[in-house]
């Protein structure tokens, strides 16, 4: 089936629905890159005008990657709720737009319209929306989730505390968990992205956050990001894992490329969930995502780069996780050119996932060679925080000295949650409060009015 929609005297046609997802996408260096892109701003448009008009029942008919070639699309296809669809199924593309927008779009609504909506649905609607939209929609989703404590309750923002030590040195890692501490970072999670997968160094660091959330009753989570496989046998050992974590794509060949499937995500998840360590509930994966993964793998089957990314999302919510993080700078700008694209992307996953039913965080990120700088950062944060975002990340002075890349720092989750009057997950708040790093209103204490300091730092100095 093709697709037309003439501007002026001009027709455009596009022979696909994957060719006319790609043309009605934003502008991007990854979509260029892969040869799929509007060639003008006028063939954008009208590709834009004709989605509009496609009936969101149609994806249900025209899949973007074969059924029996991709088991993302099986996973999609035989995931979805029709009953769940139902209120919407009417609805065109850009008629779904209008809703969403709409009073009738509440809260509860979006809750239960989330199980009948396939990814590219979402990523269709989100191609016609300004990003006045796109924090809008997503500040209307309500995404709970729970381990040791309760993640994206509406006016909370957590921070994820990332250590991360270029040589995997126990003191560093504890020193730059303390100073997140301090500072009220640490309610997402406490996690390590590890240099070396060698299993007695993993098992050290494992066994460090343990110690430490366990001796000072940290109503927190600890999460060491090193490939799932490293995780199942870890657990096999006895080792004191919260979190499961593993990176995920969009398409069977792109997780292929990451050495993971469907069946292992389900066997690390069984693993996770038979150690039964949360106290608040078991949503206990830990996800992470990124625009222009599949494309870097070869494996995106000449669809978008956004929509690819969308569809990790389906791969994400079967497993019910804590956390879903979409590292929106990380790969380059080879896929996200410079500071307006990052923000255009950072907004569109928050979106995506949240409407899918995802507790979304967004690491709010770019490389050193990418055109953005830490302005583009402040306005990507704070348009965040507008939108509700779950979590956000937060490293020592924002410089990630391990993974070499640019994020957010301690001193950037306190600018938000003043500016938009956002708390900490409450659990969380009230260990803060206990311990005297903060007052009754949220505000960050003298660290060294806490009683707590001498044996957190002795703690840390300690750390082998």
């Amino acid at each position: 089936m093709s697709y037309q929609h003439s501007i002026g005297i001009r027709s455009h046609r596009f022979d696909t629905l994957r060719e006319l997802m790609a043309k009605a996408t934003p502008a991007r260096s990854g979509d260029y890159l892969a040869g799929v892109a509007a060639a003008t701003a006028e063939e954008r448009m009208a590709a834009k005008l004709a989605l509009a008009e496609v009936p969101l029942a149609h994806f249900l008919e025209d899949l973007l990657i074969p059924y029996e070639a991709d088991d993302v699309t099986r996973l999609i296809v035989d995931g979805f709720d029709r009953a769940a669809f139902a209120p919407v199924s009417g609805l065109s593309v850009g008629g779904f737009r209008d809703w969403l927008l709409s009073d009738d779009a509440t809260p509860a609504m979006l809750t239960a319209l989330a199980p009948g909506l396939m990814p590219e649905m979402v990523a269709a609607v989100s191609k016609l929306m300004r990003n006045q939209d796109l924090i809008l929609a997503a500040r209307k989703c309500r995404v709970t989730t729970r381990f040791r404590n309760t993640i994206g309750l509406p006016g909370r923002l957590a921070v994820r505390l990332q250590p991360n030590h270029p040589t995997d040195d126990p003191k560093g890692i504890a020193a730059s968990t303390l100073d997140g501490l301090l500072y009220g970072s640490g309610d997402a999670v406490i996690g390590i992205n590890p240099v070396s997968d060698e299993p007695g160094k993993l098992m050290a660091m494992w066994r460090l956050l343990d110690e430490l959330i366990a001796r000072f009753d940290i109503p927190t989570q600890s999460c060491v990001l090193t490939h799932v496989t490293r995780q199942i046998e870890a657990i096999e050992r006895g080792a004191p894992i919260d979190l499961v974590f593993q990176s995920i794509a969009g398409t069977e060949a792109a997780n292929k490329s990451f050495g993971i499937n469907l069946a292992m995500l389900q066997e690390a998840y069984e693993a996770g969930l038979s150690l039964k360590r949360g106290t608040v509930g078991d949503n206990l994966m830990y996800f992470e995502t990124g625009q222009g993964s599949a494309l870097s793998a070869n494996a995106h089957h000449g669809v978008d780069q956004q929509t690819c990314e969308v569809r990790a999302y389906a791969v994400a919510r079967k497993f019910k996780p804590l956390l879903v993080n979409t590292v929106v700078g990380f790969i380059g700008p080879e896929y996200l050119y410079d500071g307006k694209q990052i923000i255009r992307a950072g907004l569109e996953d928050h979106f995506c996932g949240k409407l899918l039913g995802l507790p979304m965080g967004v690491d709010v990120c770019y490389t050193n060679h990418a055109e953005a700088d830490q302005d583009d950062m402040d306005n990507l944060l704070i348009l965040l925080g507008a939108a509700g975002v779950s979590y956000i990340m937060g490293i020592p002075g924002a410089d990630d000295i391990m993974l070499n890349y640019q994020s957010t720092s301690f001193h950037d989750s306190l600018f938000v949650r003043e500016a938009l009057g956002l708390k900490h997950a409450p659990e969380f708040e009230a260990w803060l409060e206990r311990m005297k790093l903060i007052d009754a209103h949220g505000r960050l204490q003298d660290a060294r009015q806490s009683g707590a300091l001498p044996a957190l730092t002795a703690f840390t100095e300690a750390a082998q």
